[in-house]
């Protein structure tokens, strides 16, 4: 981390954090926890005792969006947490491939980038 002075630190610190707490508000709206606190999709169910086809055929639809945006946003938001805690570490800002800095103009536009553009 000698490439990024405590400035840098803090500001790409400010966006992994920003973005977790959006990734957080996120996976509530589309997922739910397991017991396991691993995140899966969901959908509404449908309320009374006779559901219209049609209403069960869109829950349906919904979970399978769901599934996969979940995913999507989980692996994001591991991401995030091992950026974070490679900053605590001293550790963050070298790519996890050929060990180089990954150049500050990556890093802001991917604060949680894990490897340089060459290794990408």
């Amino acid at each position: 981390m000698e490439h990024l002075n405590e400035t840098e630190i803090q500001e790409l610190r400010d966006m992994l954090e920003s973005e977790g707490y959006s990734l957080e508000q996120e996976l509530t709206e589309r997922g739910k926890k397991d017991a396991a606190g691993e995140w899966t999709g969901a959908s509404i169910p449908e309320q009374g005792e006779e559901s219209d086809p049609n209403d069960v055929a869109d829950n349906i639809e919904e979970l399978a969006v769901n599934v996969a945006v979940v995913e999507e946003l989980e692996q994001r938001q591991r991401d995030i947490v091992d950026a974070l805690e490679k900053i605590d570490e001293g550790t963050y800002g070298i790519c996890e491939e050929g060990n180089e800095e990954i150049p500050i103009e990556r890093l802001r536009a991917n604060p949680a980038a894990r490897t340089c553009i060459a290794h990408a």
